[in-house]
């Protein structure tokens, strides 16, 4: 590989911002020059940050199942989302695939094996603009989680998994009322046909979710899988997170449950369209206010995916005492090393060169070049 040279460019460091220029060899990052005295690609002030990490993005499964009933050739959804991802700035991404049987999704097992099958074949066709690992997002009250588990959690790709459970009056549904009032429109379903489904999610929460939590937990750790708690809401909650050794806390629902977490040693997630939108859509807590408490470590675009960079530049806006660098900081190195990735996520000498060049001088922020291993994909 010839050399790489991006010049005239706003440098974002870990802890500083230096206008120079950045030498990329063999696809990791050479040399940083401060003086600019290096010629290459003129960026003319531009922005020059490193590629984002994202773990956890539901948008591949999107991409499979656009409509209710429509299902896409699985490489082809993996196409889309790529290129979506990538023109998001985003380098490195943790698909999520929804791992257990769902009443309201039949053959779910076949879905989440297409989907995973495409993150495996991906790579081998060349077209890939990011790199792509797999985050398989268990629900445990359901009966198959674990025998789904066990087929997909050795697949090379499989860096991270998440324990969660959706159960009515549960973590993000703890209220009963919020929850008729988020699903009732969507599934249609008088009150009479609501209760008897709560009361049946319920049983199976009981039934279910501790043993397969148990397993999960167990065997994850023997792969040396990364592992989240999703939605945590109390106390108990995050205790038992740390009990089991899980090292990210996925959008806890309570600033207690957050501080418990923090304290905990276990990074903190929260998603950036929450951050964009200065509130939670579900009426959980403000990602904002753990910023300006200290108590958050990672974004994921979750929903949106250009939200992530869309948050790195609203913050410093919105919160005085949060640099740019700061901001980046939730979005590159903290999920990188959250991931055990510790080649990326920053630039600095010996890192890989993923790179995104960013025009920040509009109210949106605008991708216009992005590198990975030092090869321009987008």
């Amino acid at each position: 590989m010839s050399d790489l040279v991006l010049s005239n460019a706003r440098v974002v460091l870990a802890d500083d911002v230096v206008t120079g220029s950045v030498l990329v060899r063999d696809g990791r990052i050479a040399d940083i020059d401060s003086k600019n005295t290096r010629s290459g690609e003129d960026f003319g002030g531009d922005y020059l940050i490193p590629g984002l990490v994202e773990l956890h993005t539901d948008h591949l499964e999107n991409h499979y199942r656009p409509r209710p009933g429509v299902f896409w050739d699985p490489l082809a959804a993996l196409h889309a989302h790529d290129v979506q991802i990538s023109g998001s700035g985003i380098t490195t991404v943790f698909d999520a695939v929804r791992i257990g049987s769902d009443v309201d999704l039949p053959n779910m097992f076949e879905h989440s094996k297409n989907l995973v099958e495409a993150v495996r074949a991906g790579p081998e066709q060349g077209w890939l603009r990011a790199e792509h690992f797999l985050h398989l997002r268990c629900e445990l009250p359901s009966h198959d989680v674990v025998e789904h588990f066990e087929a997909f959690a050795d697949h090379p790709q499989t860096r991270l998994a998440s324990v969660m459970d959706h159960t009515p009056g549960q973590r993000q549904f703890r209220s009963l009322d919020d929850y008729k009032r988020f699903y009732a429109k969507h599934m249609g379903q008088n009150e009479e046909q609501m209760l008897a489904y709560i009361n049946a999610r319920q049983a199976e929460h009981d039934r279910h979710s501790a043993p397969n939590r148990k397993a999960i937990v167990a065997r994850a750790h023997e792969l040396g899988l990364a592992l989240a708690s999703h939605d945590d809401a109390t106390l108990a909650q995050v205790e038992e997170a740390a009990e089991d050794g899980i090292s990210i806390a996925e959008f806890p629902t309570t600033l207690e449950a957050a501080a418990a977490a923090h304290d905990a040693g276990q990074a903190v997630l929260m998603g950036a369209p929450n951050v964009v939108r200065g509130k939670s859509h579900s009426g959980n807590i403000s990602a904002s206010d753990l910023v300006a408490a200290g108590l958050l470590d990672i974004l994921s675009s979750d929903y949106v995916p250009f939200a992530l960079l869309q948050a790195v530049f609203v913050l410093p806006q919105r919160l005085k005492e949060i640099s740019l660098p700061q901001a980046l900081l939730l979005v590159t190195k903290n999920p990188a090393e959250a991931a055990g990735l510790v080649d990326r996520g920053e630039i600095a000498i010996g890192k890989r060169a993923d790179l995104v060049r960013v025009s920040g001088e509009t109210r949106v922020p605008a991708v216009r070049a992005v590198w990975k291993e030092g090869i321009r994909v987008s």
